[in-house]
């Protein structure tokens, strides 16, 4: 269960929920169903009226949602109605190109600053930010005023990050190596392994 009662697995719906509503509202559609979302998203009309309802009541019979609105009290919810501002450390081909990833700015995410422990990248310009010295995170805290932080690393490192990281105020954090990270209460640690998610790809590609 999420801190706020939901299941963790409706979280995660009603994040692609938000990305439909955003899609509707660029296509100027005013109002859509259930039924409506089931089509764009391949989840079951009665599914989204179940997760919608951990949240309250949405909605009229017969008219369905309106679009703005909806994507008004989930934004809310999810708390992406304020900008959130973001750190990576790793300033690899992974590092980079996510520091420039155009997706983040529609959720409402800021790229602050990107970090690095090679002296031959600290000082360098990449994606319009300044690469800094992974050691100085915490010196640069209050400035930034961030709260997620991205790890895209060597496994090896990635410990250290967390730590560095949890040091300078980073309370929720997207790692993208295999390392499962040791992270105090309070703070909330989201692994993407992108090799784990290939490898079982395989397995069903091959059934």
């Amino acid at each position: 269960m999420s801190p706020l009662g939901a299941p963790e697995p409706t979280v995660g719906r009603i994040a692609l929920y938000l990305r439909c509503l955003r899609a509707c509202q660029r296509e100027g559609l005013q109002t859509i169903s259930s039924y409506g979302i089931e089509q764009r998203t391949g989840i079951s009309s009665g599914q989204v009226r179940k997760d919608l309802s951990y949240f309250g009541e949405f909605g009229k019979p017969g008219r369905g949602y309106d679009v703005s609105a909806l994507l008004d009290r989930l934004a809310r919810i999810m708390h992406l109605h304020v900008p959130h501002r973001v750190i990576i450390v790793g300033a690899g081909h992974l590092g980079t190109a996510l520091a420039g990833y155009a997706g983040f700015a529609e959720s409402r995410f800021e790229v602050a600053a990107l970090f690095d422990n090679d002296p031959a990248k600290i000082g360098k310009q990449a994606r319009g930010l300044e690469i800094m010295d992974v050691a100085s995170l915490n010196e640069h805290k209050e400035r930034l005023g961030a709260r997620f932080g991205i790890i895209a690393t060597p496994a090896a490192s990635a410990q250290q990050v967390a730590d560095l990281m949890v040091q300078a105020g980073i309370n929720a954090i997207l790692n993208f190596t295999p390392v499962r990270l040791r992270v105090p209460e309070g703070v909330v640690a989201r692994n993407v392994d992108v090799a784990h998610e290939l490898e079982v790809l395989s397995y069903f590609a091959s059934e």
